[in-house]
């Protein structure tokens, strides 16, 4: 039972804007989330990066373009995202008719909060030659002054389809930027951001655990810094990754990006060893803090008080839609 009635628990996520209640611990959150779905026509989306328990009550998981693609698809009627707030902003974007739910309004990104909107309209103001690309980690204030949208599985064939003589802004993840500028030798213009996750990680630690795992292979997202990939065995999208270590033979695996697809990995994988890559910090684990703020209970509650609620501006969502469908049509087009 949850120790409130619904007037007030309304009212709190109302003033709070994310969900502080106490749920009983006797409570089978896995079968109410179950028939609540059921009840509301719900469709959980959620991002590999979450919880483990939030993973395995999800109906489709997956990374930013999957998510994605889900979104632009789903028949459901209320929309229940697993993930950060520009996560379920593209969803809104992508059904403005529909109520799109989150578990935690301040489950921000760094990368994200990195290109402020109205610097970032300043920055292609003075480069009004150049076309945007933007990853899909950034607020839709950024996605509105954008072109085309793309995602790790997706950038390097997005940023090929645009004419080779065309200047290009590429925001906002410089690390991104950089891998794609070595791929596919276009020389874009970046603006200066990063994820605080995939930046934290430490070559030196990392270099000695190679040592002491002699067999693992490293593996590494994009957003990592240069020497991290420098050294990588292998460099892909969350949902690379995680295929990488289902067709490769090896049996230990070094993973530089957020723990969270370490789960996934584990299931698909049972008989292989992963080991999550060492931060440059004194913390044991790479997690990001604020894919972690959702949690089982606040997904519950979520889901059966529909609150918190994204709400967005009309003239946004519309401006933001379109650099988003031009990705999708170009995914589409390459079978992403």
């Amino acid at each position: 039972m949850v120790d409130i009635n619904m007037d007030t628990a309304v009212a709190n996520l109302e003033k709070k804007g994310f969900l502080d209640i106490d749920v009983s611990p006797e409570l089978d959150l896995f079968k109410e989330i179950e028939v609540l779905k059921k009840e509301k026509n719900a469709i959980i989306l959620a991002h590999y990066y979450q919880e483990a328990d939030i993973q395995d009550v999800a109906d489709y998981l997956g990374d930013s373009l999957g998510l994605a693609q889900q979104a632009a698809g789903t028949k459901a009627d209320l929309i229940l995202f697993a993930g950060v707030h520009f996560m379920a902003e593209t969803a809104k974007i992508l059904n403005p008719q529909k109520k799109v739910v989150l578990p935690d309004l301040k489950a921000g990104c760094s990368l994200a909060d990195s290109a402020p909107g109205f610097l970032f309209k300043a920055f292609k103001e003075k480069h009004p030659d150049h076309i945007v690309i933007s990853y899909i980690n950034c607020s839709a204030e950024v996605k509105a002054l954008s072109d085309i949208i793309c995602t790790s599985s997706n950038a390097e064939k997005i940023v090929e389809s645009v004419p080779r003589d065309q200047p290009i802004i590429f925001a906002p993840d410089r690390n991104l930027g950089a891998y794609l500028i070595k791929k596919t030798g276009r020389d874009m213009l970046l603006w200066d951001g990063a994820c605080m996750v995939h930046e934290i990680f430490s070559l030196e630690k990392i270099t000695k655990l190679k040592i002491r795992h002699p067999k693992a292979k490293l593996i590494a997202h994009p957003e990592c810094e240069e020497p991290i990939l420098r050294i990588a065995d292998f460099i892909g999208s969350t949902t690379g990754l995680l295929k990488y270590t289902q067709r490769d033979d090896a049996q230990e695996y070094i993973v530089a990006t957020e723990a969270g697809i370490l789960h996934q990995m584990e299931l698909a994988s049972p008989q292989k060893t992963f080991i999550p890559a060492p931060p440059n910090n004194s913390c044991a684990c790479n997690d990001c803090p604020h894919m972690k703020l959702n949690t089982l209970e606040k997904l519950y509650l979520c889901l059966k008080y529909e609150k918190p609620e994204l709400i967005m501006d009309e003239t946004l969502m519309k401006a933001a839609r379109k650099p988003i469908d031009r990705m999708l049509e170009i995914s589409a087009q390459y079978g992403l």
